[in-house]
């Protein structure tokens, strides 16, 4: 069975860190490119993050540039998006979603979905 799982997100206080995670069973995800988007309430979901199938190739939205860093663990078959330096506009909850041809910012373009985990940025 194909499936994306996300996890590691919660409640932090602005400043602070999260690393996400995104694990993927019943396929290799080291084949397809992996992007992280997120849908704040009452807003468009927006890709934050993009990792291509070599891990030179990366992309981030303007606004976590500098803050945000995505990565591969081919040997757990998961991809992480570490997060510093949080602020409350960054909550949202988090989706990864993979694509077999390279990083797009067009979500639709993607062909599976996590269940997304929530980020909370808060005092």
């Amino acid at each position: 069975q194909v499936q994306l799982v996300e996890s590691g997100g919660g409640l932090v206080q602005p400043g602070g860190s999260l690393r996400l995670s995104c694990a993927a069973s019943g396929f290799n995800l080291a084949n397809y490119a992996v992007g992280w988007f997120r849908q704040a309430p009452g807003k468009e979901r927006e890709g934050v993050s993009c990792i291509g199938t070599t891990s030179f190739k990366t992309s981030y939205l303007d606004s976590v540039q500098g803050r945000v860093t995505i990565m591969r663990d081919s040997g757990k078959n998961t991809v992480y998006l570490q997060m510093n330096s949080l602020k409350p506009e960054d909550t949202a909850v988090y989706y990864c979603a993979t694509r077999l041809y390279g990083c797009t910012p067009i979500e639709t373009l993607y062909q599976s979905w996590g269940q997304g985990t929530q980020v909370t940025v808060a005092s």
